[in-house]
């Protein structure tokens, strides 16, 4: 499998990783991930991400991994553990790590990341944002000074707070999810040259949006998913339109249009069996996508140059959905 230089790690990463959340019991039984990951391994890929909300990720991650042998590059994240969650708790942060090296059977990790930097009413990680400043980053810093560490990452999912924290300079690499994808294309304002200008590697998370480009989902598409916005729906019947035209399936075609991107250094990979895996590795394999069928994707994309207002994080296809929230105080 192809490799790309993950930004100022110098790391040999391949262009496809494969992302925990769905090895751990959310996604598969035990040996169904056991029999995902050494075959996505066996097909070249040498990068693996998780995290302590990703269920028991880490501990089925700890399990399969010493069954394989070839090299491989571990990233994992601080956030929500232990509970109640503290994130300014120095101490409690440090457990975390200790937790997470003990359930993935490792002394150390070569990337850690910090886990919704950029949601302070999620975890409060910052006394000063804009230098990204808080506890967090001495726990870093000594973990990385011990050798317990290689590299200091952040994991989040908003278009334009994360550039913020990674014109800091303190972060080697970003992972960006929901924000890069055929139809959402935010990370191209400000993720994408803040890392370019700093060499941070970056890795792409949820191609498929969670599923939403993972199928057709045409009859809702047509006639239901009442919280699809009008522009919306007419974004998603061109798209379907072009698919059957250019006669690439979906999901082969987002994949190879995040990598088209040379801002991109590793796409992961939301696999629940080898099939899932296979299917992937076949699509990076293929290339980049030609540029009229780029072209033509911008054009669509187009259509909806920014996420609707009210237009759920993850589109709920083939899902009951409750609809929004009650507004709080203003």
């Amino acid at each position: 499998m192809e490799k790309a230089v993950l930004g100022r790690t110098g790391l040999q990463v391949s262009r496809l990783g494969l992302g925990g959340l769905f090895v751990s019991s959310y996604g598969a039984a035990l040996e169904d991930a056991r029999a995902a990951v050494k075959r996505a391994v066996e097909l070249g890929v040498n990068y693996i991400d998780t995290a302590p909300m990703y269920l028991d990720s880490e501990e089925v991650l700890g399990k399969i991994l010493p069954d394989i042998h070839q090299p491989l590059i571990i990233s994992t994240k601080l956030g929500a553990r232990p509970r109640p969650f503290d994130a300014r708790d120095a101490d409690a942060l440090r457990e975390s790590f200790e937790t997470s090296c003990r359930l993935l059977g490792r002394d150390h990790i070569d990337i850690l990341m910090i886990h919704e930097p950029d949601r302070p009413r999620q975890f409060d990680w910052w006394e000063d944002f804009a230098k990204a400043e808080g506890p967090v980053m001495g726990v870093l810093d000594a973990l990385r000074a011990e050798g317990r560490i290689g590299y200091l990452g952040l994991g989040g999912t908003t278009a334009y707070d994360m550039a913020r924290l990674i014109d800091t300079g303190k972060f080697d690499v970003v992972l960006t999810a929901f924000n890069y994808s055929l139809l959402w294309r935010e990370a191209e304002h400000a993720i994408f040259p803040a890392a370019k200008a700093r060499n941070v590697g970056v890795v792409a998370a949820s191609p498929l949006q969670q599923g939403a480009l993972a199928n057709r989902w045409t009859e809702e598409v047509a006639s239901g998913a009442p919280w699809l916005s009008p522009p919306r729906r007419a974004q998603f019947k061109a798209l379907y339109r072009f698919v059957d035209e250019v006669g690439i399936s979906l999901p082969d075609l987002a994949l190879r249009f995040v990598l088209s991107n040379p801002a991109v250094h590793v796409v992961l990979n939301g696999a629940r069996g080898v099939s899932d895996i296979e299917a992937s590795a076949a699509a990076i394999a293929r290339g980049p996508l030609p540029a009229d069928v780029m072209k033509r994707l911008d054009e669509i994309a187009a259509m909806v140059p920014f996420r609707p207002h009210d237009e759920p994080f993850a589109l709920p296809f083939g899902r009951a959905y409750a609809g929004a929230p009650a507004a709080g105080p203003i």
